[in-house]
């Protein structure tokens, strides 16, 4: 009961931010998000014992974030500097390089991905409103079908409650109910091309979701944090989204 409360809460806001909201106010907020991400990011990362992330991963994140460049220039950028931040900081030199990765992974990961919902957001506030879609559909089809038909597991070790059944439920609800919504608000795609991209967002987003389900997994943690009754934390809720946002992101561009 909790989840769907706090997805009642939720969901409004999130559609009247999509639409309603100017530019700054938007990015202002997928800024706190992102924080709100990271700081439960870096929990997740001490919980490896190399130590913990060097908070400069906030700045660097925001220049992320607003850079007006292409984000993997910024990426390569980033790649050189927190490397070098992470050795110069660390006190057992054997802990530099993971140190060095878990930083520049939790940049790019959180920060990185946020910077697309902007970008996508930019181009067509329909767009951003269909990749959530995609997530939305897909783990409600993926909860219901694999909860009444699943048997198959799909990766016991990272996620047991995952199956295959759940996950084709997953890739047929997005279609419809993403795919759909596509078709009515951006009605000059392909209806080839729609269904094509429905199912790499849906599938990326599952694999953002076994991803953090791994990372949890390595910490030693049910959930990200505890900021979202029955949800878990902000990264449980948004781990699916974050690897969806760069595949609309590289078809808008590409």
């Amino acid at each position: 009961m909790r989840r769907v409360l706090t997805a009642l809460v939720l969901i409004p806001v999130v559609v009247s931010l999509i639409f309603l909201a100017n530019a700054w106010v938007f990015a202002v907020v997928v800024a706190a998000v992102a924080c709100l991400c990271f700081h439960e990011y870096r929990q997740l990362a001490a919980a490896y014992h190399f130590g913990p992330i060097h908070p400069a991963g906030y700045l660097f994140g925001f220049l992320l974030l607003f850079a007006d460049r292409e984000p993997w220039i910024w990426m390569a950028i980033l790649l050189a500097c927190l490397a070098s931040v992470s050795l110069a900081m660390s006190a057992d030199l054997s802990h530099c390089l993971p140190r060095a990765a878990l930083l520049v992974t939790g940049i790019v990961y959180v920060f990185g991905c946020w910077k697309c919902a902007i970008a996508v957001r930019a181009h067509n506030p329909h767009w951003l409103m269909y990749t959530l879609l995609v997530n939305w559909a897909g783990d409600t089809g993926g909860y219901y079908v694999g909860r009444r038909f699943g048997h198959r597991r799909l990766a016991e070790r990272v996620s047991p409650g995952k199956t295959w059944e759940g996950t084709f439920g997953s890739l047929l609800f997005s279609v419809i109910a993403a795919g759909a919504y596509l078709l009515v608000f951006v009605p000059t795609i392909p209806l080839s091309q729609v269904v094509l991209l429905t199912l790499a967002v849906n599938a990326a987003g599952q694999l953002g979701d076994l991803c953090e389900s791994a990372i949890k997994r390595g910490a030693g943690v049910k959930d990200s944090g505890s900021l979202l009754p029955g949800h878990g934390g902000m990264l449980d809720r948004v781990d699916s989204t974050l690897f969806a946002l760069p595949v609309v992101y590289a078809y808008l561009s590409l």
